[in-house]
């Protein structure tokens, strides 16, 4: 039955109750009061949703301000604040300091296993991408446990369960799957279109430019080194791959460091640096045997032997490796998993090494195809990383729970992947180098697809950064560099169309935006208010008028995937949150409504408590 509405008479009653004398009102029923004054009050939501500037990110800020305005329509209090990238992730990731986000998570949680660190009740307190959002379903825990350890229909199913759940209790509002736009030279370097220049592939399966097309020059004379430009300055300033707040995406740093394997364009793992792998049954979960080949070595000459293969898991599972931190004298010693990694490492529940070249997995329990996931991590050499497990400090004094592994700037980096480090200047530039010594060059007969076996396109990889994508699109124009390194907005559309030396590459990303709620705290811990507050945004819109039409409207973060079930197809709306008005205009009342429904109430046009 719905509650008749407080009248301001009866509130102004309690109020004066209030102030009655200690001497004529016992303790017990203050308390009682103050309690129904509470559930009464008066205040209107306030809500505030963080995110980066518009310099950082084509989109975001203008996502945010469009939502910030329907949720003001509906009476809610709504501020947006801008900061940068790397504080906007320290903030969300690490801080959890937050009540909403819009922002563009990394691509590898758009598989159905990501669901299971993304979501999970038991990663609530974990920092990095592993629910963030604070979100806590015991339904959607038994889902993510069915499709990790289930094969064929039954997980299928279990995918699609938790994509509807997921969509009704929104810990995060999916806004769409934006398209990479980029402007790339092609008269040195092709095969722009191969993959996403948002992963380390996209590089490595460039083709330089026929020697005989370059009229006039030999082929000592030709360019080739590769360009990019960038408007991150993050990567000229910090290499480590575990940094949660520097590292949203790979691209960079994969061309660093190696891992075991490599997600190739279909969702399956293929061994990268591994020669081999072979899967068993296990209790509870299967077990690996690992190969890599013999005579690798990280870029500084020291051999990489399986057992920098077991001490990478052993690091990102506890980057004390056994010695804890201690928060309190009191407390017990505490592991610090290394963020970024922690969904991946946590399918580990062991490593074994069984000879130089080869490595035992066992797993939780756990389908192989899931396992698998756990070699995209990046291999780390024993020898630079051990010395990195004391707790994190600033001038010699111990700040908080992180080690030095999680902060270190690790200048220069030390890998074994197909480039190595050169030089950096912090906020302008950074250069790498090929490795000659990568297995890439030494393979004759490689199992990797062309162009990848062929190893790099160029000899040195060339990055600058910029303030904006109309200055590096420019730059590209000019011939000073190959390539924008960082999607630009569809605003560039047009001057990237005007000039005949630049081609146009648009590619739908594996990315999406979303507007993420943090569940810990009222009134985003009720799923209905979170429901209700997805009903006010017009995905389509935001389509149209933010990413000009350069996007798809997303319901789940399958979107595009053969996991997405067809009743979470768009088709025109959002079937679970439809919009609450048209063509980008929120129908107040049906807002209003809505709201009420939810258990809320309004005063003087302002949304208030229950």
């Amino acid at each position: 039955m719905t509650r008749p509405p407080t009248t301001p008479m009866r509130r102004r009653s309690v109020l004066t109750l209030l102030a009655v004398s200690a001497t004529t009102l016992t303790s017990g029923c203050i308390r009682r009061l103050r309690t129904i004054t509470g559930w009464q009050s008066s205040n209107q939501m306030s809500l505030e949703i963080k995110t980066v500037s518009a310099d950082a990110d084509p989109y975001a800020l203008r996502i945010a301000n469009q939502v910030a305005e329907w949720f003001r329509s509906a009476g809610i209090d709504t501020t947006v604040t801008p900061m940068s990238n790397e504080e906007l992730l320290r903030q969300v990731l690490l801080n959890h300091e937050f009540e909403m986000f819009v922002a563009r998570p990394p691509e590898w949680i758009r598989t159905p296993d990501a669901f299971y660190s993304l979501l999970h009740s038991g990663y609530t307190t974990a920092s990095g991408w592993q629910n963030p959002f604070g979100y806590a379903n015991l339904n959607v825990d038994e889902l993510l446990k069915t499709q990790r350890s289930a094969t064929g229909k039954r997980r299928h199913d279990a995918v699609s369960q938790l994509q509807q759940t997921i969509a009704t209790s929104q810990p995060f509002t999916a806004i769409g799957l934006a398209d990479d736009i980029r402007a790339v030279r092609s008269d040195r370097y092709t095969n722009w279109q191969d993959r996403s220049l948002r992963s380390s592939l996209g590089y490595l399966a460039l083709e330089r430019v026929d020697e005989q097309s370059q009229e006039g020059t030999t082929a000592q004379e030709q360019t080739e080194e590769l360009g990019v430009v960038m408007n991150d300055t993050r990567p000229t300033t910090n290499m480590n791959p575990l940094s949660v707040e520097f590292r949203p995406t790979d691209d960079l740093t994969a061309l660093l460091y190696d891992s075991l394997g490599y997600v190739p364009e279909r969702e399956t793992v293929d061994p990268w640096l591994a020669a081999s792998w072979k899967f068993s049954e296990g209790d509870p979960g299967p077990i690996a045997s690992v190969r890599i080949p013999a005579d690798l070595t990280w870029h500084d000459g020291t051999p990489l032997t399986a057992g920098d293969v077991a001490f990478t898991y052993a690091f990102l599972s506890d980057t004390t490796l056994g010695g804890g931190i201690e928060e309190n004298p009191d407390d017990d010693p505490t592991t610090v998993p290394a963020p970024r990694f922690q969904g991946r490492s946590d399918l580990v529940s062991d490593v074994r090494v069984i000879d130089p070249q080869t490595v035992e997995f066992r797993f939780v329990e756990c389908q192989p195809q899931v396992a698998r996931r756990a070699f995209t991590v990046p291999l780390l050499p024993k020898h630079v990383w051990s010395n990195r497990t004391q707790p994190a400090s600033v001038g010699g004094i111990e700040v908080g729970t992180a080690t030095e592994a999680l902060v270190t700037k690790n200048i220069p980096p030390v890998g074994s992947g197909p480039l190595t480090f050169v030089e950096n200047d912090p906020q302008r530039s950074l250069a790498f180098e090929t490795f000659d010594d990568h297995f890439l060059t030494r393979k004759e007969h490689s199992e990797l697809p062309a162009p990848l076996a062929n190893g790099p396109a160029f000899d040195r990889l060339s990055v600058r950064t910029v303030g904006s994508d109309a200055t590096a699109v420019e730059m590209v124009a000019s011939g000073d560099v190959d390539v924008t390194g960082t999607a630009v907005g569809a605003k560039q559309v047009p001057r990237i169309g005007r000039e005949d030396v630049l081609d146009l590459v648009v590619k739908r990303s594996k990315s999406f935006y979303v507007l993420g709620y943090n569940a810990r705290q009222s009134p985003l811990a009720n799923p209905r208010v979170r429901n209700t507050l997805a009903q006010l945004i017009d995905n389509e819109y935001l389509v149209d008028d933010v990413f000009g039409g350069y996007a798809e409207p997303a319901v789940s973060s399958l979107t595009g995937t053969d996991w997405l079930p067809p009743d979470l197809q768009w088709d025109e709306s959002d079937p679970v949150t439809p919009f609450l008005g048209t063509d980008g205009e929120l129908n107040v009342e049906k807002a209003k409504e809505a709201f009420r429904t939810a258990g809320y109430r309004y005063n003087d046009g302002n949304l208030v408590g229950k």
